[in-house]
C-alpha cells in the first residue's frame, strides 16, 4: 500500500449528509483546469502516454456513443496521469464538410437565399461565422462529461496549422504519383451535389420494384431484371456467362435496346452469375460499379443519363424528368410495349442513402481525383501483421485485414465549398500544377484553381501526427508521436483506421501513428436495439447527467464494455449507479465521523484485527486484478471489480463488521480506523478515473491531499493474508446463512432476535460480537428457548422466534408452498418420462419443462430445510 504520511487530513472533516452531483461538478471541472492538470510539457522528462480524441464533427452534439468512448479514454489517461505519465488527450474537432456546409445553406435558404447568390467567397466566410457562433457545442457538453483533455492544445482540421498539413501531403503524394485524376463510378448525392465516401452513406432496406424486361426482338431475345429501370437508358450492352449454354447463340451478337433507336452487344464476363435470376444483366458503365468494370474489360460506352440533380438529359420522351418519375413513366413505356415480363412490388433491396440529407444515393461516372493506395495499404496491413500495431480484440483483425487488403482507390474531391480546397491549377493551354505551402500558385490569363474540395476524412486521416505540428518537427511531435492508444468504434476501421494508418505510415516514414487501436462496439438500447433519433429510443446523455450526475453515466457505460462488444444501457441502470455513487458517499461519510484515517503509516499486522488484515488482503488483490483488467481494455470488468470491492467487501462487510470496534473505542479502534482509511484512500483512487467528481470530492476531504487527478495511483504492495481471509470467509457463511433463514422465516434484516451462539473451537470466537451486530442477535436472557437451531461453518446458532413468527401459521403456509412444488414436479416429471410427448415436443419446450423439474426440486429441499428449523408445535 501506499503511505500517506505526507497528506494532512482536513481537521474536523465534515461531508453534506447528501451528494448533490450538480453541486460540485462544474466547479470541480473548471478547478482542474485553471491549475493545469490536464496540460501536458513537452519538454518534460516522464515517459510520454498520448491519445488523440477522434475530432467530433463542428456541428455535432453529444450523444451516448460520444460519452461512452470519451469516457473510456478518460479513465485511460486519469489512470497514466496517477502512474507518472506525462499524459496529452488531445481534443479537437472536425469541419465536417457536408454536415457543415448543409447548416449554412440551410440558414440561407430561410433568407431564400442559396450559396450560388453570394457566391463562393462569402459563402466560406459566412460558414466560418457559422463555425465560431453555433459549432463546437459537444466540447463544453465534453467538459460536463469530466473529459480531462489538454486544452490548451485544442485543434480544428480546417485551422492554420491543420490546413499546411494538408497541403502538403497532397504534394508530396501528387509529386510521388499517388494522387491522381481520372472517372470513376463514385456515390453522388444529387441534393448535396456532390460525391460522398462510403462513409457518407447509409445503408437501408427499401420497398422497390424489381422489374423484369424482355430485350431484343424475335429469337434474339433475353429477359433482364432490374430495381432502377431508369438507367436501361444507359445501356450499352447486355452481359452472360460464358459457360451459360442459353446465350451462347447470343454472344457477339447486336440486339435491340427498347425505347431507343440503338442496339446493345451481348458480351460474355464471368462476373455474371448463371445462377442468379435469368443469367443475363443489363450493362449501364456510367450508372454501376459492377457495370463500370465490365464496360472496362469489353470497351464498352460508357451513357450517362441524368445531371448532377437526378434529372434525365437523353433526348426523346424522358428527357427532363426526375429519375424517380422516369423511372414510372419508363415502365408504363414498356408494358404498353409487352416487354415488361414480370413485376415484383413490393421488393425489398438494400438502398444507399446521403448520411446527411437522407436523398437516395445515385451510382455516377464522374471526373475525380482519387488517391492510388496499392502500397499505402499494403504498409497499413504489414504493421499489424508484423505486430508493430495491436488490434484489440485480436478476434477483430480479422474485419481490418479484410479492408485493408481489398481497398480501392480512394476518391477524395467533393463538390462543394467549404473545406480544404484541392491545390492544383489548370493552365489556358492544359497545365496542371499542384502547389505546396511555401510554394505561390500561378497567376496570369486563364489560370483557375481546381474548385473541389478534400474529403473530410482525408485532413481527419492526418489527425495523430498534424495536431502535433507536423510538417514542422515540433517539440510536441517528437515528445508524443507515436500515440499509445487508439479507442474508436469497430464501424469505422475503414473509415478512419485505416486512413490514419496508411497516412502515418507514409508521412513519418513508416513510424505507426499508434501503438494499439482500442475497438469498442456500438451503444444500444436495453433491449439491444440500435439508438437513433428517429426511433423512441434514442437518450441525450445531457439529461441522464442533469438527472443523476456524470459519475452515474460514466460507471454505467464503462460497466458495459467489453471489448469489442455493443453495449446496452437503460435509464434503470444509470439509477443503479447514482445510488452506488451514494452508497460511496454515505460509507466514507461514516468512516469519516468514526476515525477513519490517512495520518501515519500504516500499524504492523500484528496489531491489527482479522477482518484488518482481511480487507488489506483483498484490497492488494483488487488493486491487482484492475490494473490487469486495464492492461486489457477490460472496463467491464474493472468495473464490476470495483463495484463488487467497495459496496460489498468494504462497506457492506468490512465497515459492518468493525463497527463493534469503531464503538469500543481504545487504541484498537484507531488501529482499524487507520485501516479504513487506508482502504478507502485506495479505493477512492482506484474508482477516480470512471467516477472522478465523487471520489475528487471525498478523497480531497478524506486525505487532505490537493487533488486526486494527480494522486499517485496505488501499487500491489504484496500483502496478502490467506488465513485472515479463510477466517472472515467462515464469518460470511455465518452471515449469510442466518440472514437467509430469518429471512424465509418472513423476520425483517433489522429484526432483533434473542439467540445462543455456539463458537468453542473455532476461528470465530473473536468475532462473537461483530456477528451479533450485524445480525441483530439479542444475547440470550431468562426464559430463553431455542426454537430453531442452525449448524453452519463449525458453528451452531441457536434462535428464541416464539416472540417473533406465529409458528402455526408460518407451518401452515410452508406446507401448502411444499404441496404445490411436489405437485409441480410431478407434472413435470409425468411429461419427461412420456416418450410419445418428447419425440413431438420442440427442443426448447422440452428444457422449459427440465428447468421446471429443476426449480421445484430446488423449491422442495428449501422449503423441508425451513420447516424442519421451525420449533416444534
Amino acid at each position: 500500500m501506499t503511505e500517506n504520511s505526507s497528506q494532512q487530513p482536513a481537521s474536523n472533516p465534515e461531508l453534506p449528509t447528501t451528494y448533490t452531483p450538480a453541486d460540485v461538478e462544474g466547479k470541480l471541472y473548471e478547478r482542474w483546469v485553471e491549475r493545469g492538470y490536464f496540460e501536458a510539457d513537452a519538454k518534460s522528462e516522464k515517459p510520454p502516454y498520448t491519445i488523440v480524441i477522434p475530432p467530433p464533427n463542428v456541428t455535432g452534439a453529444l450523444h451516448l456513443g460520444h460519452a461512452f468512448q470519451v469516457t473510456l479514454m478518460d479513465a485511460l489517461t486519469r489512470r497514466k496521469r496517477m502512474q507518472g505519465f506525462e499524459t496529452l488527450w488531445l481534443p479537437g474537432m472536425d469541419h465536417a464538410g457536408i454536415a457543415t456546409q448543409n447548416k449554412v445553406e440551410q440558414q440561407l435558404a430561410e433568407e431564400g437565399k442559396s450559396r450560388h447568390d453570394i457566391g463562393r467567397e462569402a459563402f466560406v466566410e459566412r460558414t466560418w461565422q457559422w463555425k465560431e457562433e453555433y459549432g463546437g457545442r459537444i466540447l463544453g457538453q465534453l467538459r460536463r462529461l469530466g473529459a480531462g483533455l489538454d486544452w490548451s492544445r485544442e485543434r480544428f482540421t480546417m485551422d492554420e496549422g491543420l490546413s499546411r498539413a494538408v497541403q502538403t501531403i497532397f504534394k508530396n503524394l501528387f509529386d510521388d504519383g499517388m494522387i491522381y485524376r481520372a472517372e470513376r463510378i463514385i456515390n453522388w448525392c444529387p441534393r448535396c451535389m456532390t460525391a460522398l465516401s462510403d462513409a457518407e452513406v447509409d445503408h437501408q432496406d427499401d420497398a422497390g420494384e424489381l422489374v423484369s424486361l424482355k430485350y431484343g426482338e424475335g429469337d434474339e431475345t433475353l429477359v433482364v431484371a432490374t430495381t432502377r429501370v431508369e438507367t436501361m437508358l444507359g445501356d450499352t450492352a447486355v452481359a452472360v456467362h460464358p459457360d451459360d449454354e442459353r446465350y451462347a447463340h447470343l454472344i457477339g451478337k447486336r440486339i435491340k435496346l427498347p425505347l431507343t433507336d440503338r442496339t446493345i452487344p451481348v458480351v460474355a464476363d464471368t462476373h455474371v452469375d448463371p445462377e442468379f435470376g435469368t443469367g443475363a444483366v443489363k450493362v449501364t458503365p456510367a450508372h454501376d460499379p459492377n457495370d463500370f468494370a465490365i464496360g472496362q474489360r469489353h470497351g464498352l460506352e460508357s451513357v450517362t443519363i441524368m445531371d448532377g440533380r437526378g434529372v434525365i438529359t437523353v433526348p426523346g420522351p424522358f428527357e427532363g424528368l426526375d429519375r424517380f418519375e422516369a423511372r414510372s413513366a419508363i415502365v408504363e413505356a414498356l408494358r404498353e410495349q409487352g416487354r415488361v415480363v414480370a413485376e415484383k412490388r413490393p421488393y425489398m433491396h438494400s438502398v444507399g442513402h446521403c448520411s446527411r440529407c437522407k436523398t437516395t444515393i445515385e451510382p455516377r461516372l464522374s471526373l475525380q481525383w482519387w488517391v492510388k493506395v496499392e502500397t499505402l495499404a499494403a504498409a497499413a496491413g504489414d504493421a499489424v501483421r508484423d505486430g508493430r500495431v495491436d488490434i484489440h480484440p485480436k478476434e477483430l483483425e480479422r474485419r481490418y485485414f479484410d479492408w485493408v487488403d481489398n481497398l480501392n482507390d480512394w476518391c477524395i474531391s467533393r463538390q462543394l465549398w467549404w473545406g480544404h480546397r484541392i491545390p492544383v491549377w489548370y493552365g489556358p493551354n492544359g497545365e496542371v500544377v499542384c502547389v505546396g505551402p511555401d510554394e505561390e500558385p500561378p497567376t496570369g490569363e486563364g489560370w483557375i484553381q481546381d474548385e473541389d474540395v478534400l474529403d473530410t476524412w482525408f485532413s481527419s486521416g492526418l489527425w495523430p501526427f498534424s495536431t502535433l505540428g507536423w510538417p514542422e518537427q515540433t517539440p510536441d511531435l517528437e515528445k508524443f508521436y507515436s500515440t499509445d492508444v487508439l479507442l474508436t468504434g469497430h464501424d469505422i476501421i475503414f473509415f478512419w483506421v485505416v486512413r490514419m494508418m496508411m497516412f502515418g505510415l507514409y508521412a513519418m516514414d513508416g513510424e505507426i501513428p499508434f501503438k494499439t487501436v482500442a475497438l469498442t462496439g456500438l451503444v444500444r438500447d436495453e433491449f439491444g436495439k440500435k439508438m437513433s433519433k428517429s426511433n423512441p429510443n434514442a437518450v441525450d446523455p445531457i439529461d441522464w447527467m442533469d438527472a443523476y450526475g456524470s459519475d452515474a453515466v460514466r460507471f454505467t457505460l464503462a460497466n458495459g464494455a467489453n471489448p469489442g462488444a455493443d453495449v446496452p444501457i437503460g435509464e434503470d441502470w444509470v439509477k443503479a449507479s447514482r445510488n452506488f455513487a451514494n452508497k460511496i458517499w454515505n460509507a466514507t461519510r461514516f468512516a469519516l465521523m468514526n476515525g477513519a484515517t490517512v495520518e501515519g503509516p500504516l500499524p504492523d499486522p500484528s496489531a491489527m484485527t482479522a477482518t484488518d488484515r482481511w480487507i488489506l488482503s483483498r484490497l492488494n488483490e483488487t488493486v491487482s486484478d484492475v490494473d490487469r483488467f486495464y492492461d486489457d481494455f477490460q472496463f467491464a470488468k474493472i468495473s464490476d471489480a470495483l463495484y463488487h470491492f467497495a459496496w460489498d467487501e468494504v462497506f457492506d462487510w468490512y465497515v459492518e463488521l468493525s463497527k463493534t470496534t469503531f464503538f469500543a473505542g481504545g487504541e484498537q479502534a484507531k488501529v482499524s480506523g487507520r485501516v479504513l482509511g487506508e482502504v478507502l484512500d485506495v479505493t477512492l483512487r482506484l474508482l477516480h478515473p470512471i467516477v472522478p467528481f465523487v471520489t475528487e470530492t471525498l478523497w480531497t476531504t478524506l486525505t487532505g491531499g490537493e487533488s486526486v487527478v494527480v494522486a499517485e495511483w496505488p501499487a500491489d504492495s504484496g500483502f496478502r493474508d490467506e488465513a485472515a481471509e479463510k477466517e472472515i470467509e467462515l464469518v460470511q457463511q455465518v452471515v449469510t446463512e442466518v440472514r437467509r433463514f430469518k429471512g424465509d422465516q418472513g423476520l425483517k434484516p433489522g429484526q432483533k432476535v434473542p439467540a445462543e451462539l455456539t463458537l468453542t473451537g473455532t476461528a470465530l470466537v473473536p468475532h462473537e460480537a461483530a456477528i451479533r451486530q450485524v445480525l441483530r442477535l439479542e444475547a440470550p436472557g431468562d426464559g430463553f428457548s431455542a426454537t430453531a437451531s442452525l449448524p453452519v461453518a463449525g458453528a451452531t446458532v441457536a434462535l428464541d422466534l416464539s416472540g417473533t413468527i406465529d409458528v402455526a401459521a408460518e407451518r401452515k403456509r410452508l406446507t401448502k408452498d411444499l404441496e404445490a412444488a411436489r405437485k409441480e414436479k410431478a407434472q413435470a416429471e409425468g411429461k419427461l418420462g412420456n416418450e410419445a410427448f418428447l419425440a413431438k415436443a420442440p427442443d426448447n419446450v422440452v428444457d422449459k419443462i427440465r428447468g421446471r423439474l429443476a426449480k421445484a426440486e430446488a423449491d422442495i429441499e428449501r422449503i423441508g430445510a425451513q420447516l424442519a428449523a421451525l420449533p416444534q408445535s
